[in-house]
């Protein structure tokens, strides 16, 4: 049956978002917030896809967040690159550069208000990444990080990126840590599993704290569903 469930959800999702993201130039017409919209509705086809053909859902745990904040999500799938767009109202998302090389896909991730990240990091990556997000904090959209800085395994805790502090400064926003134990259903290899992924938003974390203190706290925020698992 997971055999089933997996390809089946390849042939619909994938299949289907060919057409869906072909369509994009004709959404832009309409301006940002129409390609905003257009972008949300693919993220719920796909929660919707991941709920009824692989039986993966999420449950979202912990005091949901009001107002324009900054995101700090642990990443160990894809799923929640896309759940998330839809759960928090259409974020700013930070992520690799690399995707902007995906044929009309990158050219539209710019257009909804992506912000690619080189993994250089180098100083002028450095100035355009903090450029970018002024630009998204002035709108009044809240941000998302994955401030790890790459997808990983159920139970690995790489450090942040040092991306992530000078981020934090700058946007001078409350930080709302996520945490999710989404990857023990959905491995970077290998077949996704049905069943309930959890996320889990700490409590926000004021703007101002050094350096020390603020990676710390999302570091520890971000994999206390990890943390809780291996006591179990």
């Amino acid at each position: 049956m997971t055999l089933i469930r997996n390809v089946a959800f390849a042939l619909v999702f994938y299949g289907l978002s060919v057409p869906i993201v072909l369509l994009v130039p004709f959404s832009a017409l309409f301006g940002r917030r129409a390609l905003i919209s257009y972008a949300t509705g693919w993220a719920r086809f796909h929660r919707w896809c991941a709920r009824w053909l692989l039986g993966v859902r999420a449950r979202y745990e912990g005091p949901r967040p009001e107002g324009q904040v900054f995101f700090a999500a642990k990443h160990q799938s894809m799923f929640e690159t896309l759940d998330l767009i839809v759960e928090m109202g259409s974020p700013v998302v930070i992520m690799r550069r690399e995707f902007a090389r995906i044929p009309i896909w990158g050219w539209a991730t710019q257009v909804y208000g992506i912000i690619l990240v080189d993994r250089s990091a180098s100083a002028s990556a450095l100035r355009a990444l903090m450029r970018e997000a002024k630009i998204a904090r002035d709108s009044g959209r809240s941000v998302i990080l994955f401030p790890e800085g790459t997808r990983v395994k159920p139970g690995d805790h790489p450090p942040l990126k040092s991306g992530f502090a000078g981020l934090y400064k700058m946007l001078d926003l409350p930080v709302v840590p996520i945490a999710t134990d989404v990857g023990q259903l959905w491995p970077k290899n290998g077949l996704k599993r049905a069943g309930v992924a959890t996320f889990r938003f700490g409590d926000p974390i004021p703007p101002g704290l050094p350096r020390a203190e603020i990676e710390a706290r999302v570091h520890a925020a971000i994999n206390v569903l990890d943390i809780e698992s291996c006591q179990s």
